[in-house]
């Protein structure tokens, strides 16, 4: 914007300055004029003998002194052929016309050269304001989890150009403030990440966004490959293309970074790759410590929300629910401990662990802790009620099925088996929610109920 201010401020100053230039010369003129003709008048009065026409001629040059700049040569030299008498007169106008002639031809040729000069060196500048306000960083990144957010370049010049080419300021401002509701900040650097984010790749584009995020150690760098990765393994055709070109080792080594950032996209990229059942089988070498990392990580936080929607998408299906059976009592704890969206995301992967009969002795076995009552409350959501009971009606399902009932003696008082079945406070618990004003919890109460 520098640049474009000095080179407006001086193609004004030129234009002023040939304008000055010009109202001297016209002022100039016109005195010697006034001059000329009085002298010619004297002449007039002391010589008798003047034709009349040449006091015809010294009309029409009277005249065409008069008119605009455009028309005074041809006066002069209408003066310079139609006087017949009076050589003095004619000689003396003759000259003044070449003269005057000559003058306004000079003053016309400055005056159109500076008006060229500025307005050059005014396109000149426009260009190079639009050439500078270009940022070095094309993408920039969306809100993190949504698909197909803008990574589109962002030209600052915009603004420079628009105001050499006339535009008015407040639309400029108008346009140039239009940003989406959520940037992530562009950082400054030499990189242009060569796609972008919400594009749809092939397995060409794919390999080197994958070479890309294997040889970079910029945490920006990296962050853009995996939120790209990410959006592209949401398609299966790109879930099998990933895994075929070895990118799952790529990102999983990400999980192991200290940035809470790449490790966040990182289980957010595995998450999407883990629909498909073949990218399971090679998934389940990380979920130890997928796991453990989700145990032992600020709680709350997007790194462990992102860890348990992979591992409640790893325990969908039973061929590795086994692998994260000695974690049950954390998920307890997590389940009570935990904010809405934390309880929301544990249910739902303890309630994957349920549906599997093989897996109950397990689970009801380990210590939870008492508090967990509390989530047969009315004052909880829809949500919450219903996957509360759905919990408790799997396991009590489970635990006639598999006729655990008759040997509660290897339970213990802390262990689930005995705070949904033989305490008693759950089914009162799940009797006083009969009440409830949400017709479908209540279906839901007595759906239950007709089960103990």
């Amino acid at each position: 914007m520098g640049r474009t201010r000095e080179a407006g401020c001086v193609a004004a100053g030129v234009v002023i300055g040939a304008g000055a230039c010009y109202c001297v010369y016209r002022l100039t003129w016109g005195r010697d004029k006034e001059i000329i003709w009085k002298e010619d008048n004297d002449e007039e009065e002391e010589s008798r003998d003047i034709s009349e026409t040449g006091k015809g001629a010294k009309a029409n040059a009277g005249a065409g002194a008069g008119a605009r700049l455009q028309g005074d040569s041809k006066a002069k030299a209408e003066v310079a052929v139609e006087l017949k008498s009076g050589p003095n007169v004619k000689a003396e106008a003759h000259s003044k016309a070449e003269s005057g002639g000559g003058l306004e031809a000079k003053a016309k040729a400055l005056f159109s050269t500076l008006k060229e000069q500025a307005s050059a060196k005014a396109s000149k500048a426009a260009k190079l304001g639009t050439i500078f306000g270009t940022r070095a960083l094309a993408p920039g990144l969306p809100c993190p989890g949504i698909r197909g957010g803008g990574c589109h370049p962002v030209r600052n010049g915009a603004r420079a150009g628009s105001k050499a080419s006339g535009k008015s300021k407040g639309r400029t401002r108008n346009k140039s403030t239009r940003t989406p509701a959520m940037l992530w900040p562009v950082r400054k650097g030499k990189f242009n990440f060569p796609y972008k984010i919400d594009d749809i790749l092939g397995a060409t584009d794919l390999q080197k966004v994958l070479n890309i995020l294997e040889r970079s150690n910029d945490p920006f760098i990296q962050e853009v490959a995996l939120v790209t990765l990410g959006n592209n393994a949401a398609y299966s055709f790109n879930q099998n293309a990933i895994r075929e070109l070895g990118g799952l080792p790529i990102i999983a080594k990400l999980i192991k970074t200290k940035d809470p950032i790449i490790r966040e996209k990182a289980y957010n990229v595995l998450n999407n790759l883990s629909v498909n059942s073949e990218n399971q089988g090679k998934i389940k070498a990380y979920i130890s410590q997928v796991c453990d990392d989700t145990m032992i990580c600020r709680l709350d936080s997007a790194v462990q929300m992102a860890g348990l929607r992979l591992l409640t998408n790893m325990t969908v299906t039973n061929h590795y629910q086994h692998l994260l059976s000695y974690s049950f009592p954390d998920f307890f704890a997590l389940l009570f401990l935990g904010n809405y969206f934390t309880k929301i995301q544990i249910m739902k992967l303890i309630i994957n662990f349920t549906e599997n009969p093989a897996m109950t002795r397990e689970l009801v076995s380990c210590k939870v802790p008492s508090e967990l009552i509390s989530l047969f409350n009315k004052e909880w959501d829809r949500e919450i009620l219903l996957n509360i009971l759905t919990l408790f009606e799997n396991i009590n399902d489970n635990i006639k099925n598999e006729g655990l009932a008759s040997s509660r003696k290897e339970f213990s008082r802390s262990s689930l088996f005995f705070l949904f079945k033989e305490s008693g406070v759950c089914v009162k618990k799940i009797k006083a929610l009969a009440n409830h004003n949400d017709l479908v919890v209540k279906v839901k109460v007595l759906k239950v109920l007709t089960k103990l």
